[in-house]
Parts: C-alpha cells; structure tokens; sequence
C-alpha cells in the first residue's frame, strides 16, 4: 500500500504565481524525499477583472478569497500566496502555516526610455494601479500623471516596453522570480518608496486543524521574515487598512531581538504624508505602536 504523502496546492494561473507554488513545492520536497505534490489552478476575482484599477473594484481578498475557499472545503491542503495581497483578516479557521525567506523587497521602475525617477521629464505618464505606490511617488514628483496599470507581471512589463507609459512602477519580487530583472532601470531606495506590507514574501495558508500540513510546512517557514512581515500587518491591520489604502510599511531585524519598523500614510494625490519609525521586540505590538502614533500625527485623515 502506497502511504507517501500528497498535498495538493491551490494556485492562481499566472506566470508568477506559478512560480511561486512550484517554488514553495520544490522546497518541501527537498525537506521530505518522498513528499508527492500537484496544483489546482484557481481563477480570482483579481485574475478576472482586468478593466478596473484594484481599488476601484473594491472588497478584500481579491487575489485570495477563491484559494482560501478551495482551503474551506477541503479541496486543497495548502494556497500559496503573495503575501502583500493576504487580508489581515483571515477566516479563523485557516492560519498561514509558513512564510518562506523573504526575497527582493523594493519596488523597481522600468522605462523603454530608461528614464529613472529623477530623470523622467515632466509631466510623464507612469503606469500604477497602487494608491501606495502614487502616494509615494507623487510627494516626491507632483508633475507626474499617474494612470491606471493592470495585468500580469509579464504583461505589464510589456505594456511599458511598447512605450504606453514613460514608465511603471510594480514589485520587484515578481520580476527578480521571473527573470525579468534586466528591463529594471532603477530600483526604488526604501529611503523614497516603502513597500507594501508583506511585500517580498509568501505566505502558504492552511486549514488550522490540519495539523499534518501544518509539520509539513514547518520546513519552509522562516521565523525571521514572519516576524518582520507581523509588524508590517499589525501596523496595516490597527490602521484598517488593505490594498485600496495608500500605506506602506516594511521591518527589518536591527540586533537579534530588536524590529525596526518604518511605516507611510500619504495622500493619493501626493499633497501631503506620514513617515515615522519605532523599534522593538514583539512584532504585532509594534506595528500597532507605530500605527497609534501616526493616527496621532494626522494620518488618519488619508485613510477615507
């Protein structure tokens, strides 16, 4: 009688998120020889609706509610996701059984031109459908428009080299995995662009009783990322915010038991922001710390 293990993941169709599943597949396998895999593609809401910027469609969980209801009723063991689009919010009977190392955490500007954002001429037309990311942008550059980008990784890196845009904006974790780092013509500092809460990283959701799945998962998780990416979505989750909220944080590992969190509230519109930053040691506890104080300093007020 055949007794290996198979676990079957949920996954979106895109190239990315292909990649990604397979990635977190080949992990696992080399953790436990013997370990059999398949994928269920699984079309989103966010997969299906290509005419809308994302916050204009509205509601959580865009790229996510259809895999966690793959997850409910038990016709997956496991979802991978982009941790950036995971709601804070998940239902209490799925948990994220592993977060992998994080990998490329900043976001990258690709021109046909080879414009960076200081060169870009003004008035150009940059490609973004994140109110993070043009809230950031436009406090630095003003003149610049912003128009909506949507699609793919792979198809909207070609949006802008068939020179729609002067310019995009989009993560550069899907680009460093999909190999398409080479059409990068700048790579944003953290100094001008905060990523996206959980930006970099992947989160492989479970049911929280499946306990087998759960040891499996063990293998890939990361203790050092999981704790950083708590701190960026407690500090998201205490301002109610999700993807449709111009907010950006990110944390990093300053000594051995000390987080730096630096987080960003802005106006959609660039007239005006918060950037603050606080130190600590447990993560959730201090996103929330960072959020009360920039809801003290104003930020509320660019939240809606």
């Amino acid at each position: 009688m055949d007794t290996t293990p198979t676990l079957v993941f949920a996954t979106r169709p895109s190239a990315l998120a292909r990649w990604q599943t397979h990635w977190v597949i080949r992990a696992l396998q080399d953790a436990h020889p013997g370990l059999t895999c398949r994928e269920e593609i699984i079309v989103t809401r966010g997969d299906r609706v290509l005419d809308r910027p994302l916050p204009e469609i509205g509601g959580k969980g865009l790229f996510t509610q259809e895999l966690e209801a793959a997850l409910l009723s038990g016709r997956v063991h496991a979802a991978v996701h982009s941790l950036k689009d995971l709601p804070t919010a998940i239902p209490p009977s799925l948990t994220v059984g592993a977060v992998p190392a994080r990998a490329e955490v900043r976001d990258a500007l690709v021109s046909a031109h080879g414009y960076t954002l200081a060169t870009l001429p003004q008035g150009a037309v940059v490609g973004t459908s994140s109110l993070r990311r043009a809230a950031q942008l436009l406090a630095l550059r003003p003149d610049l428009h912003i128009r909506p980008l949507r699609g793919n990784v792979d198809t909207r890196v070609r949006k802008a080299l068939s020179k729609q845009y002067d310019a995009i904006v989009l993560a550069g974790a899907g680009l460093t995995r999909l190999g398409l780092t080479g059409h990068v013509t700048q790579w944003l500092p953290l100094e001008v662009v905060l990523p996206a809460p959980g930006q970099g990283a992947l989160a492989v959701q479970c049911r929280a009783d499946d306990r087998a799945t759960l040891r499996l998962l063990q293998a890939v998780d990361d203790a050092a990322t999981r704790a950083a990416v708590a701190a960026e979505r407690a500090f998201l989750a205490a301002l109610g915010g999700g993807c449709a909220v111009p907010v950006a944080a990110y944390a990093q590992w300053v000594a051995p038991e000390r987080l730096r969190l630096t987080g960003f509230v802005g106006a959609t519109d660039g007239s005006g922001f918060w950037r603050g930053q606080m130190e600590g040691a447990e993560p959730a506890a201090l996103g929330r710390a960072l959020a009360e104080q920039a809801l003290a300093q104003g930020a509320r007020q660019w939240l809606g």
